[in-house]
Order: structure tokens, then sequence, then C-alpha cells
């Protein structure tokens, strides 16, 4: 016979029932087979810890899980381009990044008490255009302002909900760009005139202003006189004071209350707002404040639109903890050099050759506080290098020639008015005093061409000018030399050296401006 199994092997006693009783059976009964089934118990203390543990967890997520659903769901999108042009393709966290900030001059909505929807129309025009471009290092940060009279050519655009083509248009204002097919446009635009690859835009309307600037407390703006501006409702007295909300707005509305009441001084007034913001988000320690943070972030994101590729909390947030610990001295602020346009005078133009002077600089990533900085590390000398001998002084070679009697012209197919006689001018500073200049088919990449028998003159007006040997190249139809421009040597005497205008950067975030009033709208007494 098998023997009968012993439920006391497993802690019960099977005579004593199944009820409640059973299961608080006599220790001695049981044996030794219930104690070691019994549990510790759990001390007070640590069960207190851990509920509260658990509660800050799931409360934390919770949380957390709340404001990013808050986050994502406010962010509207938008076509990065309204043409052939691909997505970004950067990386934003550690590359270059170049970002359209537009804002929209919308009457919809909460914008409405600011006009009828007949003010704006189609997309509505940017009312405020500027380049952030943040440096691969996150050391500097150029904001670059345009005018939103600046007469440009617009590219052909097509509207992404219609899909209606838009044929390509010269000499338009720029704040017209998105009105018809919307901001992919504006940054289409912008790309053309700058030769540059925007990465990224946002785009804010006016209540993103009035609600900002309520969120951090206020910006302190400064002003040469006291003004009343009638048609933005401005009204400052003289000094600095604290702007927010509906004057807030009014302070980067207004067109008429600065300097000579155009477009230029309104650029300067916002560019002096936004480097007050910044010098407030810095001294707050807002990037470092939870709360505040989250403040801001729900203002911003209820009120910004952007491209697919920063459709994205993580995205943003990127793009905020690079800029966290720039200093503020390396935000600079520039307006395009402009001069009023031939066309009409109370429109304007890029003032030549300073814009292509800066665009170039732009595309060249040069620090625009310091442009003879270098934009990669220099390589540190090895131990292992021998020293060089001393340089020994030699007279400089005489050419077997007379500079003064050789035929040199410049045709400019750099597409920048007034280029061909800056690089006559070197040629002559340089020797070379039979000069001309005729305008000829932009390309890409500068070219020297020689004739019969002057190759060695060409090697030297190459040299003058710094253009590489492998761009010098026969050509038996010329007569004498020629210097043909492309693009690639849009600005400066020196191929491949960037010339910048003289004042170019307007201020950095670490300025304090004040701004001047136009003498029209000071209020005296």
């Amino acid at each position: 016979m098998g023997r009968a199994r012993d439920n006391r092997e497993y802690g019960a006693d099977a005579s004593a029932g199944t009820g409640p009783v059973s299961r608080h059976a006599d220790a001695t009964a049981v044996g030794v087979a219930r104690h070691l089934g019994s549990r510790r118990r759990m001390p007070v203390w640590l069960k207190i810890t851990t509920a509260v543990l658990t509660v800050l967890v799931v409360g934390g997520l919770g949380f957390a899980g709340y404001w990013y659903f808050r986050f994502q769901s406010n962010i509207t999108t938008a076509p990065l381009s309204a043409g052939e042009g691909a997505g970004s393709e950067v990386n934003d966290s550690t590359d270059r990044m170049q970002i359209l900030i537009l804002g929209s001059d919308t009457r919809d909505g909460k914008n409405s008490q600011y006009g009828s929807a007949e003010d704006s129309s189609g997309y509505g025009q940017s009312d405020v255009m500027m380049l952030m471009d943040i440096s691969a290092d996150n050391k500097r940060v150029s904001v670059i302002s345009f005018p939103r009279d600046l007469l440009v050519d617009i590219p052909q655009c097509t509207d992404p909900k219609t899909k209606h083509v838009y044929p390509a248009r010269s000499g338009v204002m720029i704040n017209e760009a998105m009105a018809e097919a919307g901001i992919g446009c504006a940054v289409d635009t912008v790309n053309k005139l700058t030769g540059l690859k925007i990465d990224h835009f946002m785009m804010a309307d006016f209540n993103a202003v009035k609600e900002l600037s309520n969120a951090v407390g206020g910006v302190n703006v400064c002003i040469s006189d006291a003004v009343y501006d009638p048609d933005s409702r401005l009204r400052l007295p003289k000094g600095t004071s604290s702007v927010q909300g509906e004057m807030a707005l009014a302070f980067l509305r207004t067109r008429h209350a600065f300097a000579d009441g155009g477009d230029l001084g309104r650029i300067k007034a916002q560019q002096g707002f936004l480097s007050s913001l910044t010098r407030k988000i810095k001294d707050d320690g807002t990037l470092s404040d939870p709360a505040k943070m989250l403040t801001i972030a729900d203002v911003v994101t209820k009120n910004l639109t952007v491209d697919e590729g920063l459709a994205s909390v993580p995205s943003l947030v990127t793009i905020g903890t690079r800029l966290k610990n720039i200093d503020i001295s390396k935000v600079a602020f520039v307006a395009v050099p402009t001069t009023p346009a031939v066309t009409d005078i109370n429109r304007l133009q890029i003032a030549e050759p300073a814009g292509s002077q800066l665009f170039a600089a732009l595309r060249g990533d040069v620090d625009l506080t310091d442009p003879t900085a270098p934009t990669t590390p220099a390589p540190a000398p090895t131990e292992t290098t021998a020293p060089s001998a001393a340089p020994t002084e030699t007279a400089a070679p005489v050419p077997p020639y007379d500079k003064a009697i050789q035929p040199v012209t410049v045709a400019n197919g750099s597409g920048v008015t007034g280029r061909a006689q800056e690089i006559v001018q070197a040629l002559v500073t340089g020797g070379f005093t039979q000069t001309g200049q005729f305008a000829a088919t932009p390309v890409e990449q500068s070219v020297v061409y020689y004739g019969t028998d002057f190759a060695d003159v060409a090697a030297d007006v190459a040299a003058l000018l710094g253009i590489p040997a492998a761009q010098v190249q026969s050509a038996p139809r010329v007569a004498g030399v020629q210097v043909y421009l492309g693009t690639d040597f849009a600005s400066g005497t020196t191929y491949g050296a960037v010339a910048l205008p003289e004042g170019i950067v307007n201020q950095t975030a670490g300025d304090t401006v004040c701004q001047q009033a136009n003498p029209a709208l000071i209020v005296r007494g």
C-alpha cells in the first residue's frame, strides 16, 4: 500500500477543515513546516516609505505624462518648403542649426482685436522675420533680421493645402512670401536670398508675445524720451520700463515710435526687446527652474507653428538645452544691410556689397562678433615636429613682364552688383592698371582664363586674388587675362576670405541699449 499523503508537509492539517480556524491551527499541530512558511512582518516605517515612493513615482509619471500630452497636443505643424526642398538632415543635438523665426500678422481667433480678417490675407504676412543661427559647438548664436519692406525675388511656391502653384515673382516685399503658399514659401525665399538651407522654422502670433511677457514677469525696455504712438497704442515714459501683455506687444508692433518711424528703427527695438528677454531668462535661472519652464513651454507651444522636424516635445527641449549655457555676449543681433529701393523709395533693397558679404559670412559659419576667430580649432603642435629654420630674407622675384601694360578684364558672374569694380580696384592696387570690366552670366565657381603667352600673368593675377591654381585655365580666344567672378567670390578681394561690413552687429544680448524715440511722437511735459 502506498503511504497516505501528509498534508502537514505543506503547512496545513487536513483534519482541521478549510475555514479560518484551520488556517490558524495550533503551532504544535502544524510543526516545523508552518514555521518555514511564515513571513516576517514589514516594519511600519518601511510600509509608509514604500507607499509614499509609490505615490510619488505614479504621480510623477502621471504628471509628466499629462504635461507631455498637453505640450504635444498644443503644437501645430506646417511643411518646411513650398517647393522641391527636402526636409532637414541635421542632427538637432550636435550640428549647426538654422531656424527661421516668424511673427504672423493674422487677425483670427485671439488676434481678432487687432483688426479684421481682411487686414491679413491668405496665411497671413510675416510681421517679424528673423534667422537664428546656432553654432555646432553651442558657443554662439547669430540672429539676423529681415525688414518687412525688403524687396526680394520669391521663387515658385505650391500651396500645401490647395496644391495651387504660384509662379515666381520679382521685386516683391519679403513679408508677402508666405501669404499665398504658406510658411514654406517664406523659408524658400530666405534660402534663395541668402544661399543658405534653413533647417527649421517657428512661427508665433500676437498672443504669444503677450503671454510670454506675462510668464516671465515683464521685460525691461529703454527709450530716450517719453513717447506715445496712437496706432499701436504704445505709451512709455523716458528711460527704462518693464513691459508685458498688451504693452509688450505694442512695443514690438509699433512702426512709428522709434528712430525715423521706419522699419529699421522697429527692428532695432525688437532686437533690444529680445536681448533684454534673454538676459531676464538667464538672470532669473528660468531654464533651470522646472515650474517656470512648464509655464513658458505651455505658453510657447499653444501659440507656435513649427515644421514637422520640430513637431515633438523632445525636439523643442533639445533646442532649449543647446541655448541654456551660451554666453550672452556671443548672441549677436544683426539687420540685413539695406538701402532705399531704386524702384520705390518707400521700400528697401539689399545694399551691396554689404549684403553679399553678410550672406557669405553666414554660409562660411563665421563668428559675427569676431570674424577673425577660427571656425574650427587649430591643430595643436606636436612635440616631434622639428623647429623650422629661420627664414632668410630674399628679394621678391621680378616678373619677366610689365604689369602696367598687361590687359586684365573682370567678368562679373557673381550676381552681385558692383563686384567687378571691387576686384578692378584690387588689381590696380596690385600693379595691373590696364583693366576693364563687364557683366556676365552668373556661375558658381570663379576662374582665371588666359590667352596665348599669358600663363605667367594669369598665375600672378590668381595669386594676387587668392584664387587656387586649379582654377586657372587656358582659353586661347581670351585676349590677355580674364577674371570670371562666380557666386563663390561674392565678397572681399581675396578668394575665400570673409569681409564683413563695419558695424554689422547692432548689439549682443549682453548689451543694454536705449532706443531713440521718433521726434514726431515724443510726448512733452
